[in-house]
């Protein structure tokens, strides 16, 4: 399978994913299941397939965060409410979401939640807690539920295999932000809200970029953009396995696609996750 073709899935599921860090209906669902404030929702919906697990294991497997913002949500979330019921919350208030925000997007989860389940099945888990996690919830009855569930499992075996890339690189979370800003991708300012890195963090990181010729002042070098790419390179290589699985993966791409550009009015661009907006 093209690692290319990994990069476009990529495109057309995060945006079905993402409503559930942007839409209000699941930022609502958050705070009615019992979870207080927006991080506190990020870190318990996003964390809640791992089961009540511990700040550290929500630091190294989110990766990038500051491990104040994590340690102020977690482990406090699990008291406020159950990962079973934060579970039950996020895949209602996405399927509403992605409801409200695509009316066609019955007919679009029809087709694609079972081929994008044949995918899931087809993944290999090892290495990768986030996706495996999420792999072994039971599929929503729902169809578009499954569709959501199917999407987030499968942005997240990318992410944990990204992560991977990054650590085997030398790079901590702090640092990999601080290299996708010097590239121009994400400006400083997004990840300091969103990430909760201090300037004074930010340039100590900068600072060891620069040791390693990886950046220069608030750009990123010739070796720093080669670096990226190779990454980049090998994450879309090891997402676009199994993809294998399925007969014609460019139908699946096709089908998600009108859903993704209506989703493009419930995202910030530019955003953390480093994701452009829809053609």
């Amino acid at each position: 399978m093209d690692a290319t073709f990994a990069r476009d899935m990529w495109k057309v599921i995060e945006p079905l994913h993402a409503v559930t860090y942007f839409a209000e209906e699941c930022r609502t669902a958050n705070k009615d299941v019992g979870l207080k404030g927006f991080w506190m929702g990020y870190f318990g919906s996003r964390g809640a397939p791992l089961g009540r697990v511990s700040a550290g294991t929500i630091e190294a497997t989110f990766f990038g965060f500051h491990p104040a913002r994590v340690r102020r949500a977690i482990p406090d979330a699990w008291d406020f409410a159950s990962p079973e019921s934060i579970l039950a919350a996020r895949s209602d208030a996405a399927g509403r979401a992605l409801r409200r925000v695509f009316p066609g997007i019955e007919d679009v989860a029809a087709e694609a939640a079972p081929l994008l389940q044949e995918v899931v099945t087809a993944a290999d888990g090892s290495g990768r807690p986030l996706f495996a996690a999420n792999r072994d919830l039971p599929v929503p009855e729902d169809p578009v539920e499954a569709l959501w569930q199917a999407t987030t499992s499968l942005r997240e075996h990318r992410g944990d295999g990204h992560v991977a890339l990054l650590t085997a690189e030398g790079l901590s979370g702090l640092e990999a932000n601080v290299l996708v800003s010097a590239l121009g991708v994400v400006p400083p300012d997004r990840f300091h809200e969103s990430r909760g890195w201090s300037p004074e963090e930010w340039a100590e990181a900068a600072e060891a970029l620069a040791r390693r010729g990886l950046v220069a002042e608030t750009e990123a070098t010739e070796a720093g953009r080669a670096l990226k790419a190779r990454i980049e390179q090998r994450t879309d290589e090891l997402a676009a396995a199994p993809y294998a699985v399925l007969a014609d993966p460019r139908m699946l791409y096709e089908s998600l696609l009108p859903a993704t550009r209506a989703l493009a009015s419930e995202m910030p661009f530019p955003n953390p996750i480093g994701l452009p907006r829809p053609a």
